[in-house]
């Protein structure tokens, strides 16, 4: 696309946009250097501490694992892998788009970016999957509801991300601007449209599939979970109610994190391919830098989202503590329980004591005040 001598000096700023291409246009990003460094710092350090702790009770706490509590671990994995992989993006934006590593480390930083964020969307959108089956289809849900059927799906998930994101690593690359080394998070100049073209087709297989099977699926969980159960009045039990609050809060976190990232990216590539104005492009950009933070924030919500829509991971990790002063094998009576345990044994006593007077008194006609037998009986 040709530009005509004065669009280039139309919207003249303060910086380039110094993660693209060499546009026409200047954009203003000083934002980006504060917000994406900060962003980025504060997500890796509650990401990593939040699901490196909810790992810890995986592996060393939780006892029984089944469909639910496998998915929940891999998208633990896959959000402590993706706040793991923000420090160096952290270094490069508050060094003003400098990167002064290898190329090679330049794509794997980027591909471990979207590998980790599409592996939280499928994972999401498997828990969710399995939780409309055992809302709607109880039996069905204990068949497929099986850990070692999770596993597999699990393992499908991993392939399948791992293999549409190796295009990124073909893609992503560096230049140098100056004194400063670009790490792209797009492509190189000439191989752009094909790049657009792949960027299409991750956001329907990625992004927009799973989001529209995890609104379908509360969608319907929702409609079985508000419909009044058969001889009940008044409102919804409490159970009910904590299900349909976790069916907003998931889709709420789902849509705030992904929806306005995958929209403004797809937005921004776009419309850099038509002539449109500097200031709508400027725009576009500002709005997809400000929405990347929103996609990181995802890491630390879903350990949250943990406690908040699966009680039993609390209960289990609970459960499964040592305790710190094990109970003997035959523990000591305490005082109330030994209370408790004569006053048994005087009832029985008392009771053989009445039934031995009464047939002495019927055998030999003895007086009673040959009380001997009783104080005997009550003795023995």
């Amino acid at each position: 696309m040709a530009a005509a001598p004065g669009l280039w000096n139309s919207s003249i700023n303060d910086t380039w946009d110094g993660d693209e291409l060499g546009y026409k246009c200047r954009f203003n990003e000083d934002f980006k250097y504060v917000l994406l460094p900060v962003s980025y710092g504060v997500v890796c350090v509650l990401g990593l501490c939040l699901n490196v702790a909810v790992l810890y009770i995986f592996l060393c706490r939780l006892k029984t694992w089944n469909a639910s509590t496998t998915y929940m671990f891999h998208l633990a994995v896959s959000d402590a892998l993706y706040a793991a992989s923000l420090p160096l993006l952290v270094y490069y934006y508050a060094r003003g788009d400098h990167w002064p590593f290898s190329t090679v480390l330049c794509k794997l930083v980027r591909f471990l970016f979207y590998t980790n964020l599409y592996c939280s969307i499928l994972f999401l959108t498997c828990i969710s999957v399995h939780r409309c089956l055992g809302v709607l289809r109880p039996l069905l849900s204990l068949r497929w509801g099986r850990a070692r059927y999770a596993r597999r799906v699990a393992a499908g998930v991993w392939a399948l991300v791992l293999a549409c994101q190796a295009p990124v690593l073909y893609f992503v690359t560096t230049s140098a601007r100056g004194s400063r080394i670009t790490c792209h998070d797009t492509s190189a100049p000439s191989l752009f449209g094909q790049f657009l073209v792949y960027t299409s087709v991750m956001l329907g297989l990625l992004f927009a599939a799973p989001f529209a099977t995890i609104l379908v699926c509360y969608v319907l969980m929702a409609r079985r979970l508000l419909r009044p159960a058969y001889g009940t009045a008044g409102g919804l039990p409490r159970a009910k109610r904590k299900s349909v609050r976790t069916i907003a809060v998931v889709l709420a976190v789902f849509a705030i994190c992904f929806l306005p990232f995958h929209v403004t990216r797809t937005l921004y590539y776009s419309f850099r391919s038509l002539d449109l104005s500097c200031h709508t492009l400027n725009a576009i950009n500002m709005a997809y830098k400000i929405t990347r933070p929103l996609a990181s924030a995802n890491s630390c919500l879903d350990p949250v989202l943990y406690f908040l829509a699966g009680q039993r991971l609390v209960r289990f990790a609970r459960d499964a503590k040592t305790p710190t002063n094990p109970t003997p094998t035959n523990p000591a009576p305490t005082a109330q329980a030994s209370r408790r345990l004569d006053l048994c044994r005087f009832r029985r006593t008392d009771t053989r004591a009445e039934a031995g007077s009464a047939s002495s008194e019927n055998s030999s006609r003895e007086s009673p005040l040959a009380g001997g037998g009783d104080t005997k009986d009550i003795r023995l």
